[in-house]
């Protein structure tokens, strides 16, 4: 077996693998890269040849373009593919549409970069996949014990309770654009909301490429309005990235109840400081015990943890006898939370 230093290692322009000349999430333009999922502290334009699955490569080439890069080839999930000597596979992350774990295996030796992933079920994307291995790198976004995220279902019921205790206020949920926003509507959806619901025009795009992947979203309209007094979103739903709560886009609707949807919304503080009203705790990253049972499941030898909240997820592998070391890798948010 080859040492798994040998075939994959952190840089600073991210995960590098030396056999195969290529990088997975690379932070900057590279020859070669290996892109897990869409979200743009992952996926970033410029790399001269870019691996992913067919649905990450249709989301870059809408978020920047069909001239993302030099050269693409799509991936299918489970397909070996030979980069220069190195087995690759692409498995479901469930994540995001399209997002995927990455196989990596040379002599024997077999490491799975994981991305960004979540457990629970999400009719917007592929389920997770486990896949034994030597080595799992696992991200940590929300790895910490105090993390236990509540069944989303709940939370949608807690935003239906509102839509009718309070009829006659505008509701604006907060979503990230690419997959966050997707889920909601399609939670919403799933709670018996037929309704239409009303999306920034950031989102369009997107929702319409989820739609045309067969994932059904109801009827959606543009968030447009300019007449304060026209009523017209009385009471009803709208979905905007977080940042345009921030702009006159959101001051045009009657009466706002401000919401935000994220795993963050567990911090009391973090909904306090965005003036959020109705915090939703809805995450598309695995919560404490879903990173536990993961590592239990997927069996590795090592486990390396590439962002997020490192040291608690190394003390728990270390004292399960699994060795484990942070790679603190810089460049990856939480955009997907």
């Amino acid at each position: 077996m080859i040492k798994p230093d040998l075939l994959l290692h952190p840089t600073p322009g991210g995960l590098y693998c030396p056999i195969g000349d290529f990088y997975v999430d690379p932070v900057r333009p590279v020859g070669r890269a290996l892109i897990t999922h869409g979200h743009s502290d992952h996926a970033r334009s410029g790399h001269a040849h870019v691996l992913a699955t067919r649905q990450t490569l249709d989301i870059m080439a809408i978020r920047y373009g069909e001239d993302f890069a030099a050269s693409s080839q799509a991936a299918g999930f489970g397909e070996t593919i030979n980069v220069n000597g190195v087995s690759v596979r692409f498995h479901p992350a469930g994540h995001v549409l399209g997002s995927a774990q990455i196989e990596i295996e040379k002599d024997g030796t077999r490491i799975v970069v994981s991305g960004d992933y979540k457990r629970g079920v999400d009719p917007t994307c592929a389920s997770f996949e486990p896949v034994p291995c030597d080595v799992f790198i696992t991200e940590a976004t929300f790895g910490l014990p105090v993390f236990h995220h509540p069944p989303p279902a709940g939370e949608i019921e807690k935003l239906l309770t509102s839509l009718r205790q309070f009829p006659e206020r505008s509701h604006l949920i907060g979503a990230y654009a690419l997959g966050k926003a997707q889920r909601v509507i399609s939670l919403i959806r799933r709670g018996g909301y037929d309704q239409p619901i009303y999306i920034h025009g950031s989102l369009a795009k997107l929702c319409d490429y989820y739609e045309s992947e067969g994932i059904d979203l109801g009827e959606l309209r543009p968030a447009t309005t300019e007449d304060k007094k026209s009523g017209s979103l009385k009471g009803a739903v709208v979905i905007g990235p977080p940042s345009a709560f921030n702009d006159r886009w959101a001051r045009r609707f009657e009466d706002p109840l401000p919401i935000f949807a994220s795993g963050w919304m567990m911090v009391r503080q973090r909904a306090k400081q965005r003036g959020v009203e109705l915090p939703l705790v809805i995450s598309d990253h695995c919560d404490w015990p879903e990173l536990l049972d993961t590592i239990r499941e997927v069996k590795p030898q090592e486990v390396w943890v590439t962002h997020g909240r490192e040291e608690a997820l190394v003390r728990w592998c270390e004292l399960s006898g699994i060795a484990a070391r942070p790679l603190h890798l810089v460049g990856y948010e939480d955009e997907g939370d």
